[in-house]
């Protein structure tokens, strides 16, 4: 993760950088909030979440380019585990737990890629104007 991000943040344009950061910062504030059962909703990680969301969808916004998009929407997947555990309180906490983790690694994945097309984009672009 933290590579993936680290490539977002130094060869990526405004919506890499934002995912990447998000990222970053929701990773450490779910370490730093969650109380590490899973017995119930994780409303601290519920939060994070939200916010992760809505910045992710703000990166979406702006950008010209469809990958933040994927990123935003499988967020919103992940986030759909908060609500499976306030619907069904019997819901096994690994379960729980890994419904809201799942999506992350396709999400780096598509940060990478995205970026990398990007990056390789930019420096085509500066070759043929050249």
């Amino acid at each position: 993760m933290y590579s993936v991000c680290g490539y977002a943040l130094f060869r990526g344009k405004a919506d890499a950088r934002i995912v990447g950061s998000v990222f970053l910062v929701a990773n450490l504030a779910t370490l730093a909030l969650r109380s590490g059962t899973y017995s119930s909703v994780e409303l601290n990680v519920l939060v994070v979440d939200g916010l992760a969301f809505f910045a992710f969808t703000y990166a979406a916004l702006i950008s010209d380019r469809f990958w933040p998009l994927w990123v935003s929407g499988l967020q919103l997947t992940s986030s759909m585990g908060h609500l499976f555990k306030a619907v069904d309180s019997e819901l096994l906490p690994l379960a729980y737990a890994a419904a809201l983790r799942f999506w992350a690694y396709p999400m780096l994945l598509i940060l990478a890629i995205g970026t990398w097309r990007s990056h390789r984009r930019s420096i085509s672009n500066s070759m043929t104007s050249a």
